[in-house]
């Protein structure tokens, strides 16, 4: 008698051939001018339930380019496993052509030249046009969205998130949880979740004062699909005042609650659910921890750290999805429920390229009707770019460079720190960098650009505990982004060693002289989590700073060393 086990191994066999196969088989035709919305959408539907997960669109309504990180550092138990594992490793991991779309879609390499050729990606038109495809086969989908989802751009920061709101509510999604929606305040957050026609879920968001579930936001929502009892659990980022600031949702508190979780999962079965899905924003590793320690959870559709898998990750009998960021892929999972037992699945990661995609209409003009009053300003060119900027791996990314650099000159510092967040979109050599795309790597509703004193000790205290965030063995105590970004300073950072001993060589890289403990630094930086910081918005300064330059162009950034990796 084959184990339950066996048949989800088998299901990661099958889902290795629609994923990683099937990817170099069409990336091979579409370098023949021949891909098409159906070959790129093709999928044999299988069992009785049909999931879509979305995640971390970071308000990109429109399609976009996004290079996929070169460096992406695991330690611990996760060192040398996916994600962790980037360029043509990944590649020949999952056996995805040079030159093919998985390759363009997945990985790092050659992007410039493969973005010229494959063309943008996302747009939520064309990720409705997925949806929509998918509905047509299986009408009784569930869409799930993993939340990052109103934050990101300058329609969403002067819409204060309605612009998303009504797109996504096109969607019609059955489900969502959050993070960063949560720096929109608690009001206008409770405002908007009053309205919203799916559910709003977090088993992991209390209520402060009290220490119990916050109301507004149930832990689950039970949903009956091809004649199966199906709960979805929501798991809100789990680090909201750490990673932000705590003072615009003083009322919210968070946490991974594992032991919450697990009563939640005992409650449902209890209840009758033969599917438990965790439509999480832990980030991939943190959910991989959590699934070896809460049992009975069937699917965690991961979201949070922007990873992009053509394979789901299998924890004992719990398999993880990661479906990217900002609008790029979609996620389409086929489960063979019986018995109140997952028994198999099918599984596939859709790039959404845009010019192979075709725009849904109705979303189309939701998308255009919420623009329209800002288009002028969004379009209006302030410089341009002789450099590929992106922003995504581990250190400082060309973007990363850019605002550090706007920062010294435009707020007179030694030294600039521009935070290790994943979300924005990139830019090719010789594209006009427009106002839009200034908003779309800076946008946040805390983007002061402060200047401050700060000491060598302190600097040093300061690039430890993000080091310790990002590098600590145990993913429960990584609470963030990556690496803080750092203009005017290098460092040596090795990975390897505890917290407090990871950084040494500072060097102030202007004079090129070590950096003195004792010494004060004119510094810097934006989106500081203190309340009443002061100083010009981030997106001015850089704005200034490219007008200025006219032309940009970002040197190879060789000023972190980094040991360990």
């Amino acid at each position: 008698m084959i184990s339950r086990r066996d048949f989800l191994q088998t299901s990661m066999a099958a889902t290795a051939l629609l994923g990683a196969s099937g990817f170099g088989k069409w990336g091979r035709i579409a370098a023949q001018q021949a891909l098409t919305q159906d070959q790129l959408l093709q999928f044999d539907s299988f069992g009785n339930v049909c999931l879509m997960h979305i995640t971390d669109i970071h308000a990109q309504l429109k399609p976009i380019y996004f290079r996929e990180p070169s460096i992406n550092i695991g330690v611990g138990a996760n060192k040398g496993a996916v994600p962790h594992i980037t360029g043509a490793e990944f590649r020949k991991m999952y056996g995805i052509d040079d030159g093919s779309y998985a390759h363009y879609a997945l990985s790092s390499g050659d992007f410039e030249a493969l973005a010229r050729g494959y063309g943008r990606v996302g747009g939520l038109d064309r990720v409705a046009t997925v949806i929509n495809q998918i509905r047509s086969e299986r009408p009784d989908a569930l869409l799930l969205d993993g939340g990052d989802t109103w934050h990101g751009s300058y329609t969403c920061y002067h819409t204060q998130g309605q612009d998303m709101v009504d797109v996504m509510n096109t969607l019609k999604p059955d489900a969502m949880t959050f993070h960063w929606e949560f720096t929109l305040g608690s009001d206008r957050v409770n405002e908007i979740v009053e309205g919203l026609p799916f559910a709003a879920l977090g088993q992991n968001i209390f209520d402060a004062e009290w220490d119990e579930p916050a109301e507004l936001f149930p832990p689950y929502k039970f949903f009956e699909r091809g004649g199966v009892k199906i709960a979805v659990i929501g798991q809100a980022f789990p680090y909201m005042p750490i990673a932000n600031p705590g003072w615009m949702f003083p009322e919210y508190a968070f946490g991974i609650r594992d032991e919450h979780m697990q009563e939640i999962v005992d409650q449902v079965r209890a209840k009758g659910a033969e599917l438990v899905v965790c439509l999480s924003h832990n980030g991939f590793d943190v959910d991989k921890k959590m699934a070896g320690i809460v049992s009975g959870i069937d699917v965690i559709l991961s979201g949070h750290t922007h990873d992009a898998l053509p394979e789901p990750v299998l924890v004992g009998d719990t398999i993880i999805v990661a479906s990217g960021s900002n609008g790029k892929f979609v996620s389409r999972v086929d489960l063979d429920v019986r018995d109140g037992r997952m028994m198999g699945f099918r599984h596939k990661l859709i790039p959404v390229l845009s010019d192979v995609i075709a725009p849904d209409p109705d979303v189309a003009a939701v998308i255009d009707s919420v623009r329209a009053p800002y288009e002028e300003t969004l379009a209006e060119v302030i410089g341009q770019t002789d450099s590929l900027l992106y922003r995504r791996g581990n250190f400082n990314g060309t973007w990363d460079d850019l605002i550090c650099d706007a920062l010294i000159s435009e707020r007179d510092a030694d030294i600039a720190l521009s935070p290790g967040v994943r979300w924005g979109p990139s830019l090719l050599p010789g594209q006009d960098i427009t106002r839009e795309d200034i908003w779309n790597v800076t946008s946040m509703s805390y983007g002061a650009a402060y200047r401050t004193e700060m000491t060598g000790e302190f600097l040093h205290v300061v690039l430890e505990d993000v080091a310790d965030n990002l590098f600590n063995p145990d993913p429960y105590y990584q609470q963030g982004g990556d690496m803080v970004r750092t203009g005017g300073l290098g460092y040596r950072i090795d990975i390897t060693q505890p917290q407090g001993s990871r950084i040494t060589d500072m060097v102030l890289l202007k004079t090129g002289e070590k950096i003195d403990p004792a010494r004060i630094y004119q510094v810097a930086g934006w989106a500081s989590v203190n309340e009443g910081t002061q100083g010009p918005p981030i997106w001015d300064v850089v704005e200034s700073h490219i007008r200025k330059q006219g032309r940009v162009s970002v040197a190879p950034n060789t000023s972190v060393e980094v040991v360990g990796a």
